[in-house]
C-alpha cells in the first residue's frame, strides 16, 4: 500500500472500521469457501476491520490476517482475537503456506506496475490447488493511480486481469463476475471479482 493510502487508513481507522465491519459478504463467502478445504489455512490479506477473518475463524478455519495500516491492524486484532500482522503485500514471502488467500478490496491499492509481482508472491504463498479471491473496483487501469477521497486506487477489468494472471503459469482463473457494492451507501460502485486457482481448474 502506498504511503498516501496508509496515512489515510491510519487517520480514518475508526471511521473505516465502523463503516465496514458489519457489511454482509455472505454471497461471496459462499463462492470462496466452497473451494477451501475443511479447516484450511486462510490468509486474509488486507483484512481492514477483520470482519471476514472473524467469520472464517468462527467457521473453523485457521486464519492469518494482515493489514498495511498499523491502526487498522490493532482494531482488527481487538475485533477478531487474532494477532493481526502489520504487513504489506510486498512483504509476503511465505512458500506453499496457505490453502486460500482472501484479498477483498485490498489489492486495489497496489500500483498497477506492481500487480504482477504481488500476484506472483501470492501464487508462491498458496499451496497447490489453493484458491485466491480478489476484488477490484471495475474500470480501466492506468499507470498513475486514480485518486478518490484521499486514497489511490488501481481499477481493473476482465481483460486486464486475465492478462496479469496469464503471465503467472501456476495460476488459472476459475470464475470471474461483476457485483454491486454490498454497502448500502455505495451501491452504485461496480466490483470485479474473481476466484483464481493455483494449478489447473
Amino acid at each position: 500500500m502506498t504511503d498516501v493510502n496508509s496515512q489515510y487508513y491510519n487517520t480514518h481507522a475508526t471511521e473505516y472500521f465502523l463503516s465496514t465491519v458489519d457489511v454482509d459478504m455472505q454471497p461471496v463467502y459462499d463462492k470462496f469457501l466452497s473451494k477451501v478445504i475443511t479447516h484450511g489455512h486462510i490468509l486474509d490479506a488486507g483484512c481492514g476491520s477483520g470482519r471476514d477473518s472473524k467469520v472464517f475463524k468462527s467457521l473453523g478455519f485457521q486464519v492469518t490476517a494482515m493489514d498495511a495500516s498499523e491502526k487498522l491492524a490493532l482494531l482488527a486484532t481487538e475485533h477478531t482475537g487474532i494477532s493481526v500482522l502489520h504487513k504489506t503485500f510486498q512483504d509476503i514471502d511465505e512458500v506453499n503456506c496457505y490453502d486460500a488467500i482472501w484479498c477483498c478490496a485490498s489489492l486495489l491499492h497496489v500500483p498497477f506496475d506492481e500487480l504482477n509481482s504481488v500476484f506472483s508472491r501470492l501464487a508462491v504463498a498458496l499451496k497447490s490447488s489453493g484458491v485466491l479471491y480478489i476484488s477490484f473496483k471495475y474500470g480501466e487501469p492506468s499507470i498513475v493511480q486514480r485518486e478518490e477521497n484521499g486514497r489511490r486506487f488501481t481499477d481493473l477489468n476482465e481483460s486486464i486481469l486475465s492478462k496479469i494472471v496469464k503471465d503467472i503459469p501456476s495460476l488459472t482463473i476459475s470464475s470471474i463476475w461483476n457485483s454491486k457494492d454490498r454497502r448500502s451507501t455505495t451501491q452504485s460502485t461496480t466490483w470485479l471479482n474473481a476466484l483464481i486457482i493455483k494449478g489447473a481448474v
